[in-house]
């Protein structure tokens, strides 16, 4: 997915239909392939959100039977790739810098992760580093992890 305008635009026409959002998660999974290892489900996309589910099952668990620590990274990962892809305006584009991660307990079941800017800065001419908040939840609401993926947004290259 190229522009921000795109990303959106395909986003709003697809979810409007029975199984878009299943599909456009796959169009993702398979723009990044690794991410498809997760299987992720987008459930809501704006501009400054996005919101990804993931089913705890077997091929995401760790040696003690819970989703595994990277399996919930690369969820946040991309809940926060795709809510800055939808978000910058197509002048700029973007590259993730880093990631801190707190592990707040053990991830037994089905999980959502909830990447949020709010406010939604103003994107310059000057490259800057864009720290973008991800909390990830079990179904019980609680939060099991807690990351901040660091983004590197410059405007395009003519």
């Amino acid at each position: 997915m190229s522009h921000a305008n795109h990303t959106l635009a395909t986003w709003k026409k697809l979810s409007a239909y029975p199984g878009g959002r299943w599909l456009f998660s796959r169009v993702v999974g398979r723009s990044a392939p690794y991410f498809a290892t997760i299987k992720p489900r987008i459930q809501v996309l704006e501009r400054g959100l996005c919101q990804v589910w993931i089913k705890n099952r077997r091929k995401v668990h760790n040696h003690i039977g819970t989703v595994h620590a990277i399996a919930i990274c690369n969820m946040a990962e991309l809940a926060a790739g795709v809510m800055i892809e939808a978000t910058l305006p197509p002048s700029h584009r973007w590259i993730p810098k880093g990631m801190q991660v707190e592990y707040l307990k053990k991830a037994a079941t089905h999980l959502t992760a909830r990447a949020e800017l709010d406010p939604v800065p103003a994107f310059g001419e000057e490259g800057q580093e864009l720290p973008i908040p991800v909390s990830v939840v079990d179904e019980a609401g609680e939060e099991v992890v807690r990351a901040t993926i660091n983004m590197w947004v410059t405007p395009r290259k003519n």
